[in-house]
């Protein structure tokens, strides 16, 4: 399971289109609009006309907490006092715990007056839906948390009543309104599995006027491993970067290949000054040599971490390992750099065939490789590696650069090892 942060924003839309085909609520009470620099703020009011006739709240919508400590957050007021508020704030770069950032999302929504706030989540487990409720939700929740229950749901099978009534009776709450909280989990729940949530959280949720579950703060994860089958209940979703985090044009690159390929291809850049690199064939592979490499104390020189997978074709691994190899081979500065190609032993991947492309792309880098004083150790096993180890061990009088070949005889993680010795040589 992929667990992938959406909005705010995002995650009450899909709340609201779905929540009424599982229960009696329908969420109609719910309207937010996302702003970001290119909003036009006459166009979103004459195509959200109640942002001109209700008091409105706004906060960031950027997968940051602490939004009211930091003058982020306004309440009760009108749409005129809103725009004024986010023109101050749009674009502009602030610190969050630490880590500087721009402001470029921002969520408005109708202020709802209300008695009593309320804790809900979900979390998806190995074994189970974890199912959390605190009559005190809010700020409140944590000086209450002796008062937060759990209920452990088996995935795809019905609630048990009785434990939800023991997950939510309390005595503050009373009986019409217990029997709704109820009703309104029982639909989250359906929504969360059938849209392939990884978690859902409330904090607070509340009740309106027409004491209709109203959802306050939010926050969502959805698993991005089924977004094959939920394309159309998605509709079309972002998942954002880390506060603070913006993609370089080159991970932008293979995640738009990614999302077309029925491989997997990842991407991310770690330390573009950073003098060792790797290319790893499995997800679980590509973890261990990145965590091996970390251990060993080069974590800070780790430039980046990359992972293919499931099967991609010639055209698919020649576009990945180019795009690597430029960032891996840039500003040569005299010290030495090595690329780890490595991995497991494949069950289904042709090793050779996937060797080819890559193959290529060092063959177009040749000259890069050598003027960063590029060393590569290979170490890999699976279907037809004999025939791949021996092209990159070919490869090298052709390339004038060092490599280093191993198969599955050799420990997966024993490449780690040589290859920073290499860089630690004077």
């Amino acid at each position: 399971m992929a667990r992938k942060k959406i909005r705010e924003h995002d995650a009450k839309h899909l709340l609201k289109q779905n929540l009424s085909r599982f229960c009696n609520f329908s969420l109609h009470n719910v309207n937010c609009v996302q702003v970001t620099p290119d909003t036009d703020f006459k166009k979103l009011a004459q195509d959200n006309p109640w942002l001109l006739t209700e008091k409105l709240v706004v906060k960031p919508d950027m997968l940051f907490g602490q939004r009211g400590k930091n003058n982020l957050v306004l309440l009760n007021a009108d749409y005129a006092a809103v725009e004024k508020f986010l023109q101050e704030r749009l674009g502009k770069e602030i610190d969050q715990n630490g880590i500087r950032g721009v402001l470029t999302h921002f969520i408005v929504e109708p202020f709802c007056p209300h008695q009593g706030e309320y804790y809900f989540s979900i979390a998806s487990e190995r074994t189970c839906n974890t199912l959390r409720f605190s009559p005190h939700g809010g700020i409140e929740v944590e000086e209450h948390w002796d008062e937060m229950r759990s209920y452990e749901a088996p995935v795809m099978e019905p609630l048990d009543d009785k434990q939800l009534e023991a997950l939510v009776r309390h005595p503050s709450i009373f009986a019409d309104r217990e029997k709704k909280i109820i009703e309104f989990i029982k639909g989250i729940v359906a929504v969360f599995e059938d849209l392939d949530f990884s978690l859902l959280e409330m904090n607070p949720f509340t009740f309106d006027k027409d004491e209709y579950p109203t959802p306050l703060d939010m926050r969502g994860e959805l698993d991005n491993t089924a977004l094959f089958k939920n394309i159309k209940k998605w509709n079309d979703i972002q998942f954002p970067q880390p506060w603070g985090r913006r993609l370089f044009p080159e991970e932008r690159k293979i995640q738009v290949m990614d999302e077309k390929s029925g491989a997997s291809l990842k991407l991310t850049v770690l330390n573009p000054k950073g003098r060792l690199w790797t290319m790893v064939a499995g997800g679980g592979a590509s973890v261990i040599y990145t965590d091996t490499v970390v251990d060993m104390g080069y974590g800070h020189e780790l430039g980046n971490y990359a992972e293919y997978s499931g099967n991609p074709n010639e055209k698919e691994t020649y576009v990945f390992a180019k795009t690597l190899l430029d960032l891996a081979t840039r500003n040569p500065d005299g010290q030495k750099r090595a690329l780890l190609i490595g991995g497991g032993v494949a069950n289904f991947t042709d090793v050779a065939l996937t060797f080819t492309g890559i193959i290529s792309a060092l063959q177009e880098y040749a000259e890069q490789l050598a003027k960063a004083r590029m060393r590569l150790y290979v170490r890999r096993g699976g279907p037809n590696y004999q025939a791949g180890l021996k092209m990159m061990k070919d490869l090298e009088g052709v390339l004038g650069v060092p490599i280093e070949v191993y198969g599955p005889e050799v420990n997966m993680t024993r490449i780690c090892k040589l290859a920073i010795a290499y860089l630690e040589e004077k």
